[in-house]
């Protein structure tokens, strides 16, 4: 029995550092970085579809939504030249459950004020609605146009709109039906600097949490607020400090929400279901290459859309080359070396105690045969 055990000693050590190397160079792995080709693209929205496994970004004037592979092939996935010329394709996301994209289509100034949500069958690419998105004549008569923003979805089908300029928050339900959902006071309580860029833009990026709530971020604010998804009463999220000009935002599975501004990525938890937060780590970004959206990809990896978006809004050239690109936490990727470090002392620590019981075996056998 003993020379068959070391005979499979030398097999399970091998096994064991072989694994213990494959987690180690994984670990080390540099972020995924996909570079992509498209004229004049200058994406905002970003998604990932996860039945065919590709990003889904959106173009400043194009009337365009293409697909992009993760090694940067990029296909055309919807073409809408019946819109109004050079509107854009701000927040876009999927919904799985329907086997739909949702967009949202606005026009940026000079252009003719227009807003709208349009969903699209991810099957046959085809139109399924385009909800026109207004706002209120009396209370909104301040303002130039409405800004539909960023989107997500419930499982039954209704999309959640963010307005920036207004700051609330349109339902549009599965029949393309759209209305006001919450103008919630919280959502105006916080002082604004008016002199900041882009000072216009309130209620930005937003999801869906399964637990029946929406997490929306306020880009001149740097607020995060919670949203019941029934009745559109808001509340504050208590954070240990503001996130400045924070724009999109998404959720992994674990529960770890990351919150990306132009020029940072937040990575955040919270232990008692968004009453208040914890940052736990933050990554610098690239303002020069201005990233606004992010979202989860394959294997629960962070992405964010590096559009070039600024210089596109103002002109400043031509452009061909974007990138989607991985964002890690430092404090996330340190706590998986350790555990690389374990494993890596424990195989060594095996493959020792291996080695010693083979040399009491070869002496024993010697002993046995003098």
């Amino acid at each position: 029995m003993a020379v068959s055990m070391s005979f499979i000693s030398p097999i399970l050590a091998s096994l064991i550092i072989f694994f213990v190397i494959w987690v180690g160079a994984a670990s080390a792995g540099k972020p995924h970085i996909i570079s992509f080709r498209s004229p004049n693209l200058y994406p905002e929205g970003l998604t990932w579809d996860p039945v065919d496994q590709h990003f889904i970004v959106g173009s400043l004037r194009q009337r365009t939504i293409y697909s992009v592979s993760d090694a940067g092939v990029v296909d055309t996935l919807i073409s809408e030249l019946s819109l109004p010329e050079n509107v854009t394709f701000l927040g876009v996301t999927v919904d799985n459950h329907h086997r739909r994209l949702l967009a949202v289509i606005q026009a940026m100034e000079p252009l003719p004020p227009f807003s709208a949500l349009a969903a699209y069958d991810l099957r046959s690419r085809k139109r399924l609605f385009l909800a026109p998105l207004h706002g209120d004549a009396d209370l909104d008569s301040s303002l130039s146009r409405q800004i539909a923003n960023d989107v997500t979805v419930d499982f039954s089908g209704n999309a959640y709109v963010t307005n920036a300029a207004a700051n609330f928050i349109w339902k549009v339900n599965a029949k393309g039906e759209a209305s006001i959902f919450s103008r919630s006071p919280v959502f105006t309580e916080y002082p604004v600097n008016r002199s900041s860029p882009y000072s216009f833009c309130g209620l930005n990026g937003i999801l869906y949490n399964s637990l029946g709530y929406l997490l929306v971020v306020q880009s001149n604010t740097g607020k995060m607020f919670k949203v019941d998804a029934e009745d559109g009463r808001a509340r504050l999220v208590l954070l240990p400090r503001d996130l400045p000009w924070a724009d999109g935002i998404a959720v992994r599975k674990d529960g770890t929400v990351v919150v990306v501004s132009a020029s940072k990525a937040w990575f955040l938890k919270s232990d008692d279901g968004w009453a208040q937060g914890a940052i736990f780590d933050e990554t610098a970004l690239e303002p020069e290459r201005f990233p606004t959206s992010v979202t989860i990809g394959g294997g629960e990896r962070v992405y964010v859309i590096y559009g070039h978006l600024e210089e596109g809004i103002f002109g400043k050239g031509e452009r061909e080359v974007f990138s989607i690109e991985e964002v890690t936490s430092e404090r996330e990727s340190g706590e998986e070396k350790v555990w690389v470090y374990v494993l890596v002392g424990l195989g060594l620590a095996y493959f020792l105690y291996w080695r010693f019981q083979m040399k009491q075996l070869i002496k024993n056998m010697d002993k046995k045969t003098n």
